[in-house]
């Protein structure tokens, strides 16, 4: 109900034979920038701020640009770039026919956007401006190919400010502080070095641009990453292109940020999502293979694809919001997960209505819970199949009751609709509530009114403020006595440092739900107890040692926490009672059991940064701060 920030997206694409190959067999020299338009269109959830691609030509002669790089941040920012890389296509036919396209060698020597690899990213900003300067991909160029970089990625480090001194240590001097400024140049840094290192081994064996070209066969990426990733904290999923031609995708140690590859004797293509890689391809799920944690993908120039390990893997936390919430559907295993989570919340929810499914109604919020939504309906009809066996071995079926109880189903109705014409980007913070009331259009007449009780799934519920200030009082209007929220996710009780753009502590409703039992209960001297650790632990640093809210969380039971949410999230002169159902974590880990990554929903963190956020925020929390934590 309530948008959380997604996951930024990359699609890197490397083509493997002359470009030649690909006009022979596709019949145009833009095959690949095809291609790499429909990888990041579908994965446009993942973006939509901005974007940008960068092209890199292989074996351009000195004297011609062989890099290029288009950004955007138009509200249609993929096609924006991608008819502009037409363009350039249409206007060399338009002045020398359609013939000259058809030859490689003119096409990369007259045409931009005709290189053999290819590096995009979407953009969904977590924080900072939104001018096309701020996306993805950056450049480091300089006139040694070997030493310019090109990087995108999906990530973000908890140690920003560490990674910056570090850089002063080097004797740089940053130009600004951030994540994606630190990363890029400390690679760039060892990457310098590893240059100079393979300059001193070779410089005997040849002169000028024999001597580059030998430099360049001999960089070893590998050793690059781990000299420049051993002081990296935070998840992430990091691309980036040489100017001579090599590529590298590495993945954080604990996997938290995903990254799959496919790869054939034509190319190779690494995505954030599998589904992308399928569609677009028309490859089976299984020749789609996950970037090992810790490990980086590394293209050779001369295409050679191989996995190499950078750092140390640590244990595998994948994060569960990309099962829950941010990658589509469409993957298999992440249709058959969102199934499992609405089936998880199968004897809860029954439970909530009293076991009464004659008065009950179903339905859900929004679209993206649909899936859950089905997993739902299928435990509630094993439930029905039980009770229909129980009923036939306790021999209770006979006479009127038969005919009722036999043509007993789930009640599903679409009750809520939204009103794409609507937009409530057009209207203030202030305004924003009552707009969002009437972006959805309700559907009336199929609640019995003060009878039936209305459940509802979402995927998540965040903040609650749409909850609160829109959605219920839009389902109050239905008149049902009861409203169940449910939320196939997790209580969302902690910030997210890895990526997702959930940062400040006092905004959840899970955190509000806690200071609210702790001040009914008289015991609000805990939370100025737990900010002086905070302050204590950041003095002392032992910061990252242990994350001190969660024992404030230990003294309330889950349900304690759901009901207390409920009161919050009530508008004022509601009939209706209301009742708030959370997914549980052992829920969450038995539906996905292969990404386990739980740090918003448990505050245990798989990196040390985590915890110091997490007290951070509590602190920014408690001094009145509005403030990202990291």
């Amino acid at each position: 109900m309530e948008p959380i920030k997604h996951e930024c997206g990359i699609a890197l694409l490397r083509l493997k034979k002359p470009l030649q190959y690909y006009i022979d067999r596709y019949g145009s020299a833009r095959w690949a920038a095809g291609r790499m338009y429909l990888l990041m269109e579908k994965q446009h959830n993942r973006g939509q701020d901005g974007a940008g691609i960068a092209n890199i030509k292989l074996d351009v002669p000195p004297g011609q640009p062989y890099i290029q790089r288009i950004r955007s941040v138009k509200q249609q920012a993929i096609q924006d770039i991608f008819r502009k890389v037409n363009k350039t296509f249409r206007k060399a036919a338009e002045r020398h026919g359609n013939a000259l396209l058809k030859d490689a060698a003119w096409a990369k020597t007259h045409v931009d956007f005709t290189g053999e690899l290819w590096l995009g990213h979407l953009r969904y900003g977590t924080h900072g401006d939104l001018s096309a300067e701020r996306c993805h991909p950056f450049l480091r160029q300089n006139n040694w190919r070997s030493r310019t970089l090109a990087m995108a990625g999906n990530f973000n480090m908890t140690n920003v400010d560490e990674l910056f001194d570090k850089l002063l240590d080097l004797g740089q001097h940053p130009r600004e502080k951030a994540d994606t400024v630190t990363v890029m140049e400390k690679i760039g840094h060892f990457l310098d070095e590893e240059n100079q290192r393979q300059f001193e081994i070779l410089k005997d064996q040849a002169r000028g641009h024999e001597l580059s070209e030998l430099v360049e066969r001999h960089i070893d990426l590998a050793r690059v990453l781990q000299r420049s990733c051993r002081d990296f904290d935070g998840g992430y999923a990091m691309a980036g292109l040489l100017g001579y031609g090599a590529a590298f995708v590495a993945r954080d140690p604990n996997g938290i940020r995903p990254a799959y590859f496919y790869e054939d004797d034509e190319l190779v293509v690494v995505a954030s999502e599998k589904p992308a890689i399928k569609t677009v391809f028309n490859v089976d799920y299984g020749q789609i293979q996950e970037i090992s944690p810790g490990h980086a993908l590394i293209i050779g120039k001369d295409g050679h694809c191989a996995q190499h390990a950078f750092t140390e893997p640590r244990q595998k936390l994948s994060c569960s919001f990309e099962r829950i919430y941010f990658s589509r559907g469409s993957d298999p295993d992440i249709y058959r997960e969102r199934k499992a989570l609405g089936y998880q919340l199968t004897d809860r929810i029954l439970e909530a209505i009293g076991h009464d499914l004659e008065q009950a109604v179903f339905s859900y919020i929004p679209n993206t819970a649909e899936t859950a939504f089905l997993g739902l309906m299928s435990g509630m009809d094993d439930y029905l199949a039980t009770y229909f066996k129980r009923c036939i071995r306790e021999q209770t079926l006979g006479g009127p009751d038969l005919d009722r109880i036999l043509s007993l189903r789930p009640r599903i109705e679409k009750l809520v609709h939204k009103d794409v014409k609507l937009r409530t980007f057009i209207t203030g913070d202030d305004a924003r509530g009552e707009m969002v009331s009437h972006v959805y259009d309700m559907t009336y007449e199929l609640i019995r009114k003060r009878q039936d009780t209305l459940v509802v799934l979402d995927d998540s519920i965040v903040r609650g403020t749409t909850l609160e200030r829109s959605i219920l009082t839009m389902l109050e209007r239905l008149e049902p006595k009861k409203i169940v929220i449910v939320s196939s996710a997790p209580q969302i009780r902690y910030p997210d440092c890895y990526g997702i753009d959930m940062s400040k502590m006092g905004e959840f409703v899970a955190f509000r739900a806690l200071v609210a039992l702790l001040r009914r209960d008289g015991q609000e001297h805990l939370l100025e107890e737990t900010y002086d650790r905070c302050i204590a632990s950041e003095a002392d640093g032992t910061a990252t040692e242990q994350n001190h809210v969660q024992a404030l969380y230990a003294r309330y039971t889950h349900e304690q926490i759901s009901q207390m949410v409920a009161q919050i999230v009530t508008p004022p002169g509601t009939r209706a009672e209301v009742e708030v159902v959370y997914q549980t974590i052992e829920g969450l880990h038995q539906a996905c059991p292969q990404h386990r990554g739980d740090w918003y929903f448990t505050g245990n963190y798989p990196t040390p940064g985590g915890n110091r956020v997490a007290n951070r925020a509590f602190m920014n929390y408690m001094e009145g701060k509005a403030v990202r934590a990291y």
